[in-house]
């Protein structure tokens, strides 16, 4: 089974590359979804904000209160570190299960699907690493598009906050260039299926 590290810049298609390729079989392993099933009432990531926190970081209903914690992490960088090192073992440990799993199953590939993949060292679980990339300006143009109540300034902000776009495709095996239709892109993921997955299992 092969293992690809998939990342992006915010806003590139990561989800659009995702999708195609689950629909080839693939396993996919989304790390936010991890983070978000583990942060329910009684899940790992849940009991340990609550235990470094208190009972004022739950809502009414019995969940995470994600403004509050929010409004902490960003107040200081001493306090996000400390939650991401409290978050990310956790989620690590989820995705390596996941993968175990997919090898129980005999898919012949399965998808890290990280957005601070590199930041948070991923990519040493990979065998190679996918990169979507879209030049500067289209990737902003996108994520203006996608979220409508963002500035230009907070858009720009947002992009900036990662890890630089062309550092990544850098440091990737692969770059999918995500300029073209999404019968383009397909295309692009099923030729690269084909040698990449199907050509070396």
């Amino acid at each position: 089974m092969k293992i690809i590290g998939l990342t992006g810049g915010i806003a590139c298609g990561k989800s659009t590359v995702s999708t195609e390729l689950r629909a080839l079989g693939a396993a996919i392993i989304d790390a936010d979804a991890l983070a978000h099933e583990l942060s329910q009432p009684g899940q790992p990531i849940f009991n340990a904000y609550v235990e470094r926190f208190g009972r004022e970081i739950v809502t009414a209903g019995g969940t995470l209160d994600r403004a509050a914690i929010a409004a902490r992490v960003f107040a200081d960088p001493a306090v996000r570190a400390e939650v991401d090192a409290i978050a990310h073992p956790l989620i690590r440990t989820a995705a390596e299960e996941r993968l175990r799993a997919a090898r129980a199953q005999n898919k012949m590939a399965a998808v890290l699907d990280v957005p601070l993949l590199f930041e948070a060292g991923w990519d040493a679980l990979a065998d190679e690493v996918w990169v979507v990339a879209l030049p500067a300006e289209e990737q902003l143009a996108r994520l203006l598009a996608r979220d409508k109540s963002m500035s230009e300034g907070e858009a720009r902000a947002r992009i900036s906050a990662q890890m630089p776009l062309a550092e990544k495709c850098a440091r990737a095996d692969i770059v999918i260039d995500n300029t073209g239709t999404p019968g383009e892109t397909r295309e692009c993921i099923e030729q690269l299926w084909r040698e990449r997955i199907i050509g070396r299992s």
